[in-house]
């Protein structure tokens, strides 16, 4: 077995570059080497400085005294997700080995990274207090405005201009690019780097599928959808769900999908009005928490984002027991977080949630 894992070595430790190559938001990785691994597995130690500030000089008594604490802080990883693949018996352990490669990098690229970034942007997103807009950009004219507002307040706050990473989407960047080339180049400027983000991986929340209840056994996420239950007593025709979303995206009433020209929803009271149901029939209403991101301007120094990606375990044809083919255990685990005093280094404009 250690001979194995030895053999499929060499491609495992390729992972990690394809994940660099493919993912959006490992420009903000923090510096590994700062960090060192916690008590137990989904841990790691992390240092934090704070320090005082100037204080009054006198002449009689000189200098007063100031701290400078630094500290180190356990967190957990926030996110850990993993699937088992199979891959059929070959002629011998390279060819697998091979097939393994390329089935893990198109994994990496196609499956993990886009909910590694999605799952990353929507908890910066959440932070409290950070910088945080809602509103809808049409025209060229409204992104360059908004995005001049975004590095207004980051100065006003005294964020380093030096360092910030501007996300946005595709179709805003578009929009800035046709705008009279000083206005664009001059507010484009304004960041060290400008990464163009599909809206498929760019929400303010996103729900991660578990891969075995029903509707999710194909896993990954998507943007966050939430979902409030009922159970109907007699003839039963209106329900309220009490955080009044602005719109409803389906009801289920028992296993049956509700036409939604067959639903009403009034907004001011969160009242969800279908035909009478049963007594006893249990109604779903799912309606969405999570609001498309615009753009997003992050500090690298502002937040705390590591990453692993792990094969650790394997299994030969040899030992699987249900079939002639060898197995792999993938893992991906990590950390994303920001600085409780580094806030103001995020900065996020969104749509409304619909």
């Amino acid at each position: 077995m250690g001979n194995s894992i030895a053999k499929f070595k060499k491609y495992i430790d390729l992972l990690d570059e394809v994940y660099k190559r493919a993912s959006l938001t490992s420009v903000l990785d923090s510096d590994a080497t700062l960090v060192r691994a916690g008590a137990n597995a989904n841990e790691i130690i992390i240092p934090k400085l704070s320090m005082d500030g100037l204080a009054d000089y006198s002449r009689n008594s000189g200098y007063v005294n100031g701290d400078v604490t630094l500290t180190n802080e356990t967190v957990q990883f926030n996110f850990d997700r993993g699937r088992k693949f199979s891959v059929d018996a070959m002629d011998n352990e390279e060819t697998a080995g091979l097939a393994f490669g390329k089935l893990s990098a198109e994994f990496i690229r196609t499956k993990v990274v886009p909910e590694l970034d999605a799952f990353r942007f929507a908890t910066y997103a959440g932070i409290p207090n950070i910088g945080s807009v809602t509103g809808t950009l049409s025209t060229g004219a409204d992104a360059y405005a908004a995005l001049r507002t975004a590095t207004n307040a980051m100065d006003e706050a005294e964020v380093p201009t030096e360092g910030r990473v501007l996300f946005i989407t595709p179709t805003l960047a578009g929009l800035i690019s046709d705008l009279d080339l000083t206005k664009s180049k001059e507010v484009m400027s304004r960041f060290s780097s400008i990464v163009n983000v599909p809206q498929t991986r760019f929400y303010t929340a996103i729900t991660q599928y578990d891969g075995t209840s029903t509707g999710e056994t194909g896993g990954g996420y998507t943007k966050a959808v939430n979902k409030q239950e009922f159970t109907a007593t007699a003839s039963q025709t209106d329900f309220v769900v009490t955080d009044k979303p602005e719109t409803i995206q389906a009801v289920v009433s028992g296993t049956t999908v509700i036409p939604m020209s067959n639903v009403t929803y009034a907004k001011a009271t969160g009242t969800v009005t279908i035909a009478a149901q049963t007594e006893g029939t249990k109604v779903t209403v799912y309606y969405n928490s999570g609001a498309d991101i615009n753009f997003m301007v992050a500090r690298k120094d502002a937040v705390m984002q590591y990453s692993k990606h792990i094969v650790d375990k394997i299994f030969t044809p040899d030992q699987n027991q249900n079939a002639d083919a060898w197995i792999f255990c993938f893992r991906s685990y990590g950390l994303a977080d920001a600085y409780e005093n580094k806030t103001a280094g995020i900065y996020c404009h969104h749509k409304a949630i619909v």
